[in-house]
């Protein structure tokens, strides 16, 4: 295949998905990871596409509906969602009762979690695990499971939230938009994540870089309901309508 061939191909996957991870381009393209990372560091430098840690997203301002599954989304931007995982788990303190939900940087704090006798509540079947292997004390929801973000969802996982009040919250968002404020593709999570938020004394929205100017299909909350951990200088016209804590390198 070509060069402007595979260049056309991966923006046209962009396009429809919003971020492919390397492994992916790889099998699509029938092309080495090599290839496709020079590819990618071509396309980023001519500003056709956001070049990340494993992978690609689509430009800044792009709208879409898809949910990637858990196995690409957790290659994207790895390195910057340690950083901010780090940092969400030092706000926990002593004896807290914690949300976190569904996603892959929730997911990521669970090897930093030092504070003690604290309780978890999740509706991440992967992060309750990784919990659990800690011996930390951990619940689920209850609920649907969600096969492609393997989260619980549903009018179960729903009551089961109601039954809490949570000292703090750590949430996650397919989108971050001035427009349409926190994001996600699926209505059945948004709700979960309403209800969650809702029920929480202190709200931590984890956003890594890519999220910023994305807009998908429903909004679960407005900017102002939580304060946005990130790993890399945010927007400045951001900073109006949230507060932002950015964690360096």
């Amino acid at each position: 295949m070509l060069t402007e061939e595979r260049y056309s191909m991966i923006l046209r996957l962009l396009e429809e998905r919003g971020a492919v991870s390397v492994q992916e381009l790889t099998d699509i393209l029938g092309s080495s990871e090599s290839t496709i990372r020079r590819d990618l560091a071509a396309l980023h430098q001519e500003g056709r596409l956001n070049k990340v840690h494993g992978g690609a997203t689509a430009l800044r301002g792009t709208y879409h509906t898809e949910e990637y599954p858990v196995f690409i989304k957790q290659e994207m931007n790895m390195a910057e969602k340690a950083r901010i995982a780090r940092h969400a788990a030092s706000l926990i303190s002593d004896y807290d009762l914690v949300f976190l939900d569904a996603g892959t940087t929730t997911g990521c704090m669970a090897e930093f979690m030092a504070a003690k006798n604290i309780t978890v509540i999740t509706n991440g079947i992967l992060i309750a695990k990784r919990l659990a292997d800690r011996g930390q004390a951990v619940s689920v929801t209850g609920g649907r499971v969600k096969c492609t973000t393997e989260a619980l969802v549903g009018g179960e996982t729903l009551d089961a939230l109601r039954r809490f009040n949570f000292s703090v919250g750590f949430f996650g968002a397919n989108g971050v938009s001035l427009e349409a404020g926190f994001t996600t593709p699926d209505v059945d999570e948004a709700r979960v994540k309403t209800e969650a938020m809702r029920r929480c004394r202190r709200c931590y929205m984890l956003a890594d870089s890519s999220k910023f100017g994305v807009t998908t299909s429903v909004t679960f909350a407005d900017l102002d309901a939580a304060d946005i951990i990130t790993g890399a200088p945010a927007p400045d016209k951001y900073r109006a309508k949230a507060h932002i804590i950015e964690v360096k390198g």
